[in-house]
């Protein structure tokens, strides 16, 4: 984990292939859980040179001997909730695999950035399991229930031109231009008024698996805040008098 400027940057790192552990799962919690800090006002979450390759499976296999609760879905879905629950913008900045719990970590993020040698998907499946980090409920919401469950179903892995033809990647980027595309991105919203990003992100993610009616309440509710808070100031007075505003995320 580290800052540069007002981005947060978490990098996944377990060489060979970045697997997800129950310890690296706790890891990514205590990670996500300091990008709360209010300095922090854009989020990167990448890895090399993979993005994360699934859940250590061999720590699956010792968990059944001796017959024990899987530990490591428990943590990841931790770290997931942190990671969705942060109220600014997130980019999943993805090379190589990101499988099973790591498109499910991608999944947790605003936007997918993938290089063009990515392969995605969750193969669960192939091991008889089911996606156990919320993938059977994010990817459907993302792609669509019927694409989701293709992938699901077939446990198929899905190359960078697909993801993006399908809604899962949002930009594809040269491998050496991925992390510098995602972190000038992310630069570019941490200046904006993020206390509004942070208020239509909760509509938009709350209020899509509620009513309409129950959704508009949302909205209305984060409408108010914004136009009361200081960015919302600064955003009316700059728009008047024809200058730049300097929103500061309050």
């Amino acid at each position: 984990m580290s800052r540069e400027g007002a981005v947060g940057v978490v990098r996944i790192d377990r060489p060979p292939v970045n697997a997800i552990s129950e310890a690296l799962a706790v890891e990514l919690v205590e990670a996500f859980s300091d990008m709360f800090d209010p300095a922090v006002r854009a989020v990167v979450v990448t890895g090399q040179p993979h993005f994360a390759a699934g859940a250590d499976i061999k720590g699956f296999q010792q968990t059944l001997e001796r017959a024990g609760t899987e530990g490591t879905a428990r943590s990841l879905k931790r770290a997931i909730k942190v990671l969705e629950e942060l109220q600014k913008p997130t980019i999943a900045a993805v090379h190589g695999f990101a499988l099973g719990g790591g498109l499910e970590l991608a999944l947790a993020c605003d936007f997918r950035y993938l290089a063009t040698d990515a392969m995605v998907g969750q193969p669960e499946v192939l091991l008889g399991l089911i996606p156990g980090a919320g993938g059977t409920q994010r990817l459907p919401r993302v792609v669509g229930t019927q694409r989701a469950r293709e992938l699901i179903y077939t446990g198929r892995r899905i190359d960078a031109d697909e993801a993006l033809a399908i809604g899962l990647a949002d930009r594809v980027a040269p491998a050496a231009d991925l992390v510098g595309l995602a972190m000038e991105d992310a630069r570019n919203w941490a200046i904006k008024a993020t206390v509004a990003i942070a208020a239509a992100k909760r509509a938009i993610n709350e209020g899509s698996r509620l009513p309409l009616d129950h959704g508009l309440m949302i909205e209305e509710e984060g409408f108010d805040r914004t136009f009361a808070s200081k960015d919302g100031a600064e955003g009316i007075s700059a728009f008047v008098e024809k200058r730049s505003p300097d929103f500061t995320g309050r």
